[in-house]
């Protein structure tokens, strides 16, 4: 309806925007107000109480309460109360706050003659609260009290000077009023403020209308402030309008943005009011349900699909009988929820297909991994069992090996043969029990142990799960997750498994669990029991030179962004890599350093090399530097023995050296950063010695004195009783003053009596020897079974004496016959 149908006069819409419209427009007929007698600036007074302020300054024509509290500014408005007029000077200072505002030094020259209208004074709290009118402009002639409250001699610019020429300030004026208009349509606040203008003053007159504009705009304190310094009207009016120009410009940015955020709200709350009315259109035709009936809905089709066991069933029904009480929005609903949802989603009597074709599954193995022929065959076996019984059961296989010797990736490859699916999780570090069977419900956050999530996230019951690193498990205050794990890994218990979390039995049982780790001895005995053993030994160099050419070349020529015909890694390149800078048992430090060259090619194609780049042995110092090992000459001379030791980075040679230090002394002195085993078959051997020195062609004498028997790499922890018929060697070598004729190493642990007894890791000592380019080697007879179950193609070229006593390795060494 338009405001042309009716009278403006009477209809109560009329906005306070028009009355201020019009009060503008109707200039000529808007209220003067008389102004002061002519006599009114003869009597403001000479001398001011100041009262200085710190934010935006105080205009003539204005009114502003203002309340006071504490010394100075209670003492300077008592003071201003018992002036003539009750009239004071308000004054801008350049300090902002503090006592500082009341420093002479920092007040502005100009300020505003204020009169007090009304006051209220507590003198207990040292409060005042009153209201003051600004009437007229003053200037700071001399300081005459410069301690508050400050008191200066001033001089009054109560009018204009000179005559003012209507015609010349009406442009101004109308400019201003024009501009003011502008701004009233865009912001309500303008609005007010006219309106009490208006009740006190007309725009007919100029000064007041500037120092009016200039009060009401945002601007800051400094441009306020050089319009109260401006005492010509024409100067101030021109002022006024700049900054009356540059405050529409900022009411129009501000409405603009404002409108933009209200669309914004608008439409959201439009397409919000919009689906909830959706929501019930639908809720009465009976199209959708509410959240909580949906949940009901969702978890009942779930539970239809599962083969539950009847614990289950009842516990889900339990569940869903509590969620379809409780309300929506409480805590409780969110944590049932939450059961529910891990209850049915858990692949209750799902289970997947397993293929045991040991043709298929021998081609997927010889596929992955090269060389490893007798894990392959143990898998194989293992495969080949399942198949006559119709399925594998759940099993545990643990999977020992030096690092980088493919052990996580084996447990893939047996996944893909089976069609099963493959879950990996690390326990190294583990040191929580709640990791391995969940969290109870009650705490916040609680989520399912690491077995239960691999059953939802395969979606089987009986997918492989590989369980990394179980030699570095740990324990804390938490728990050990080592004992936790028992349960999980014993086939009698494990179809029964209790997960704190789901507070239901689930079946284990049917789930085939690989295990990984460097070392068997810090895997607790009871947990050794619970699993078939597979030990992966160190590659030789063949095998890591096929392992190379057929996976590691072409997986990092991908990686790298290469084809084969931009790089080609020849054979007699590779030899020089593993010979020169990958000695370790397994590949990982072989395939860094493929990635190595492969990079460094990179970078010489992209400088305009020409393709293909190839590498051949007397060019891999360029892409890798200086070798990290080189060919020594092996350790010869008295009392100098090879020896063959296992670490958890596979076997490795160990030279020991024996010598008399101090023929009149008498001590026996052991270095090499030994442990206590070492040490003590240390001790063995020397006893030994001494007791069968002259039956074993030795001169007891020279064992006489101060003996010294070190080991090289000091650095290195070495520990273990295999080093007994070294150590027994090399004192034998001593007391001879004989060295070994032949270079051999030997392996085995010594007794005071001379016996040789059988140690471990032969097939990691056997390839580290190979390594070095040792060919002959005595063993431990009763280690003659662990060496024939060495692949054929590692013992190829090796002579291997097997000793009973050490009195047959003294014989083989050094040819001398037990007296």
């Amino acid at each position: 309806m338009s405001h042309a149908d009716h009278d403006d006069d009477d209809d109560p819409s009329v906005s306070l925007e028009s009355e201020v419209v019009d009060a503008l427009v109707e200039e000529d007929d808007a209220r003067s107000d008389p102004q002061p007698p002519a006599t009114f600036e003869d009597v403001l007074p000479g001398e001011l109480v100041l009262y200085p302020l710190g934010g935006r300054p105080f205009f003539p024509g204005m009114l502003t309460p203002i309340q006071v509290e504490g010394w100075p500014y209670f003492d300077t408005i008592l003071q201003a109360m018992e002036s003539p007029g009750r009239m004071f000077g308000i004054i801008l200072s350049h300090s902002e706050d503090g006592q500082e505002v009341f420093n002479p030094e920092k007040l502005y020259r100009v300020g505003t003659v204020a009169r007090i209208l009304e006051a209220a004074v507590n003198k207990e709290d040292k409060q005042i609260k009153l209201l003051a009118e600004g009437i007229s402009r003053f200037e700071v002639r001399e300081m005459i009290r410069r301690d508050p409250p400050l008191v200066a001699r001033v001089a009054h610019h109560y009018k204009a000077p000179g005559p003012v020429d209507p015609d010349a300030i009406k442009p101004y004026t109308m400019a201003i009023i024009n501009t003011l208009k502008e701004i009233l349509k865009y912001d309500s606040l303008y609005q007010e403020q006219v309106k009490m203008f208006l009740s006190r003053h007309n725009f007919s007159e100029p000064d007041r209308l500037a120092d009016f504009v200039a009060s009401m705009t945002s601007s800051s304190r400094d441009e306020l402030q050089d319009v109260l310094d401006t005492i010509p009207i024409r100067e101030r009016l021109e002022k006024v309008l700049t900054l009356l120009k540059k405050e529409l410009e900022m009411v129009k940015l501000q409405d603009k943005i404002s409108k933009q955020v209200e669309q914004g709200i608008a439409e959201h709350q439009r397409q919000f009011f919009l689906r909830e009315q959706l929501k019930e259109i639908q809720k009465e035709l009976g199209i959708t349900k509410d959240d909580r009936t949906a949940d009901v809905d969702r978890f009942k089709e779930r539970v239809a699909k599962l083969t539950l066991t009847e614990e289950a069933t009842k516990r889900i029904q339990d569940e869903l009988d509590k969620l379809s009480v409780l309300e929506p929005s409480s805590s409780e609903y969110g944590v049932t929820r939450n059961y529910l949802d891990w209850l049915t989603v858990l692949p209750w009597g799902v289970f997947s297909q397993d293929k045991l074709d040991l043709r298929r599954a021998r081609r997927i193995l010889n596929r992955d991994h090269d060389g490893l022929d007798d894990v392959k065959d143990r898998i194989l076996e293992f495969l080949a069992v399942g198949k006559l019984k119709g399925e594998v059961g759940g099993s545990i296989i643990l999977l020992v090996g030096p690092p980088g010797v493919g052990k996580t990736s084996i447990g893939r490859s047996v996944a893909e043969a089976m069609n099963r699916k493959f879950y990996r999780f690390s326990v190294g570090g583990m040191r929580d029990e709640a990791e391995i069977k969940g969290h109870r419900r009650t705490y916040v956050g609680a989520m399912p142990g690491k077995f239960i999530q691999a059953m939802r996230h395969t979606g089987f019951s009986n997918p492989i799960i590989m369980l990394d690193e179980v030699d570095k498990i740990g324990a804390s205050y938490h728990g050990d997750p080592a004992s936790a794990l028992l349960e999980v890994l014993d086939p009698e218990q494990n179809g029964e498994f209790l997960d704190h979390y789901m507070d239901v039995r689930f079946n284990l049982s049917k789930v085939l669990f690989i295990c990984t780790a460097n070392q068997m001895d810090t895997i607790p005995r009871p947990l050794q029991d619970r699993m078939e053993v597979i030990r992966l030994s160190g590659y030789i160099t063949e095998e890591k030179l096929r392992i190379a050419r057929h996976h590691l070349v072409p997986k990092q020529l991908e990686k790298n962004g290469l084809t084969p015909d931009d790089l080609k890694l020849g054979v007699s390149a590779l030899r020089v890599i593993i010979d020169g800078y990958a000695r370790e048992a397994g590949v990982r430090r072989l395939e860094q350093k493929i990635c190595s060259i492969a990079r460094k090619a990179a970078v010489k194609i992209l400088d305009g090399a020409e393709k293909p780049i190839i590498i051949e042995r007397l060019k891999v110092e360029e892409f890798l530097g200086k070798p990290d090992f080189r060919d020594e000459k092996p350790l010869q001379g008295v009392g100098v023995v090879t020896g063959l030791a296992w670490t958890a980075m596979g076997g490795a040679t160990l030279d020991i050296e024996a010598a008399r230090v101090n023929p009149e002394g008498e001590g026996f002195k052991l270095t090499g950063n030994l442990g206590d085993v070492m040490k003590e078959s240390a001790q063995i051997a020397h006893s030994f010695i001494l007791s069968t020195c002259a039956k074993l062609g030795g001169d007891p004498e020279r064992l006489k004195g101060i003996i010294h028997v070190h080991v090289p790499e000091g650095a290195t922890p070495k520990d273990g009783p295999s080093a007994g018929v070294t150590l027994s060697t090399a004192l034998l070598s001593l007391a001879r003053d004989e060295p070994l004729p032949r270079r051999l190493a030997m392996t085995g642990e010594i007794t005071l009596t001379g016996q040789v007894l059988a140690v471990g890791g032969i097939r990691e000592k056997v390839i580290a020897a190979r390594r070095v380019g040792i060919r002959e080697l005595v063993l431990p007879e009763a280690c003659r079974k662990d060496y024939e179950e060495v692949p054929d193609y590692i013992r190829e070229g090796f002579t291997v004496n097997f000793v009973r006593r050490y009195a047959e390795l003294a014989k083989i060494v050094f040819g001398s016959t037990y007296k």
